[in-house]
């Protein structure tokens, strides 16, 4: 199925669901694209120790969240790799997380997190709009009762990691400096 059909299955959000409480829908499509971003992502070789290192989600601030993706990836493997979900508590140490999902109830502490990564090359996601420009890569918004994302190129890029063009394309918006 191509990227963008299957993005926009997933994409499906309930109308008139509020903004500040996710539905049990909203959650599911939000970890069906976690987990599916990170097929889309170009990482150093210094991400993983060696081959059969498992690739990391970390969530910080969403437990329902985190509970949705563990139940996505169980058993599921991407690029090659088994997927493991990591709950983070505590922001300024965010663990070893390959990709890693702030909260909503986390959007205020994004630069903090993104700090302690020390460029360290972690798809950083979230779901508030303050997040961007303050070290979010992919931040998720709420449009028309669809779950949509939008992406800082410039802070993916700092960050060493790459984002495949099929990805980019079915973005709602990507930012760059460059551009």
């Amino acid at each position: 199925m191509p990227l963008a059909l299957a993005l926009a299955l997933l994409a499906q959000a309930p109308a008139g669901a509020a903004p500040d409480a996710p539905t049990v829908l909203e959650r599911r499509v939000k970890a069906a694209y976690l987990y599916k971003f990170a097929g889309y992502v170009d990482w150093p070789s210094s991400a993983f120790h060696d081959a059969s290192d498992p690739l990391v989600i970390g969530v910080i601030g969403d437990d329902a969240l985190a509970d949705e993706l563990e139940r996505l990836v169980e058993g599921r493997r991407s690029g090659g790799r088994p997927v493991h979900v990591r709950r983070i508590e505590e922001t300024t140490e965010p663990g070893n997380a390959h990709l890693l999902f702030l909260g909503r109830s986390h959007a205020a502490r994004t630069g903090e997190v993104v700090e302690a990564l020390h460029l360290r090359p972690v798809l950083v996601v979230t779901e508030s709009p303050r997040s961007m420009g303050n070290g979010a890569m992919i931040n998720f918004v709420l449009e028309e009762g669809r779950v949509r994302f939008e992406v800082d190129l410039d802070a993916v890029e700092r960050s060493g990691l790459g984002l495949s063009s099929r990805l980019l394309t079915v973005a709602r918006t990507v930012t760059s400096k460059r551009s």
